[in-house]
């Protein structure tokens, strides 16, 4: 793959051209999203020559709607008696609209990666992904909530994106990272990054990757029992604190818990998947009215040890990637940093 120099300018023109055949989107900092342009909260689609602005830090909302949408159709079906589909189920009409997500950072594209693993067999989580190219930027600014180094991540990591734009004094340094990239490229007439720009980029990257100290906490956990920490202390001051908003599950980039329901209005009826969260007291009650987290520590606890316990366990990286969203939008200032480390302090003591 190859690495371009690309002024802003040029960048515009790029942009302009992808329009012609894509439907581009770029975060929404001001102008409300509204269902009739935009597909995801959060985002909106631009036209030609339409301004739009870069937020410093992670985006306010997540690449995570447009592959997992809330809510999503899944089927429709019909159930007057004479009706000649009566019984029958039908998918709806999928669109085939590629799109580009202009504006992603590392650490949401990450995120991508995390979530197709327990979606790998979800057809259409993976006709997203086919037909969704992520267009990133690089961070130069390093927010308060940010921790992707100390999740093994990097504000220079590329892992997820097709095209990655790194900035520089003159412009951008353009990364060619898929076929996709590539396709999105085609036919452009685009300067080769020299020398001095590369090595840059280099330096960038080897100085802002994950610090030895938080690799060596990363390895604690992956190495020790978390299972034995199941009765500690800490989930109870935890769940004393946590109102059960759910915000901090709504707001990550790889929570996707989910519940499906069938809405009949005059016979015709659609099943439908919308997002659900694992801290709502009926999230995991049974339908004999059993509910095996029915206090709210038994929920928090859940909640940290899917991302740092269970997922690992069955996928291999944690489920986090440091986006620090959940830490500026939980209104009780949980801060998942001081979980990770109080968890790393009580495992060296065991």
């Amino acid at each position: 793959m190859q690495t371009w120099m690309i002024s802003p300018v040029e960048l515009d023109g790029l942009i302009q051209q992808w329009q012609k055949s894509y439907a581009v989107y770029v975060p929404a900092l001001s102008k409300p999203a509204t269902a009739a342009t935009d597909c995801a909260p959060g985002w909106r689609r631009i036209n030609a020559g339409e301004p739009w602005t870069l937020p410093v830090g992670p985006t306010p909302a997540s690449v995570k709607s447009f592959y997992f949408p809330q809510p999503e159709i899944l089927m429709t079906f019909h159930l007057e008696e004479n009706h000649p589909d009566k019984g029958v189920m039908r998918e709806p009409l999928k669109s085939h609209e590629m799109q580009v997500v202009l504006g992603v950072r590392p650490c949401d594209a990450a995120s991508v990666l995390l979530n197709q693993l327990p979606f790998t067999e979800d057809p259409l989580f993976m006709a997203k992904c086919q037909r969704t190219a992520l267009v990133g930027f690089t961070c130069t600014t390093r927010l308060s909530t940010c921790f992707c180094t100390e999740m093994g991540g990097s504000p220079h990591h590329c892992a997820g994106l097709d095209l990655a734009l790194s900035p520089l004094q003159n412009g951008f340094l353009l990364e060619v990272l898929s076929e996709k990239g590539e396709t999105l490229v085609a036919g452009c007439k685009l300067v080769p990054a020299s020398e001095s720009d590369l090595a840059v980029l280099a330096d960038r990257r080897q100085g802002q990757g994950a610090t030895s100290s938080y690799s060596s906490q990363l390895e604690v956990l992956k190495a020790c029992a978390l299972s034995r920490l199941y009765d500690a202390p800490m989930w109870q001051e935890l769940g004393e604190a946590c109102i059960n908003c759910g915000a901090c599950t709504f707001i990550c980039p790889t929570c996707f818990c989910f519940d499906m329901q069938d809405e009949v209005v005059q016979g015709q009826g659609r099943r439908i998947r919308y997002w659900d969260s694992c801290m709502f007291p009926l999230y995991s009650q049974h339908t004999s009215g059993h509910n095996p987290r029915g206090k709210k520590l038994q929920r928090t606890r859940n909640r940290f040890l899917h991302k740092l316990k269970y997922f690992p366990d069955r996928f291999g990286p944690f489920s986090c990637v440091g986006c620090g969203r959940c830490i500026g939008d939980c209104p009780v200032n949980i801060d998942i940093r001081e979980v990770l480390n109080d968890l790393v302090r009580r495992t060296e003591l065991e």
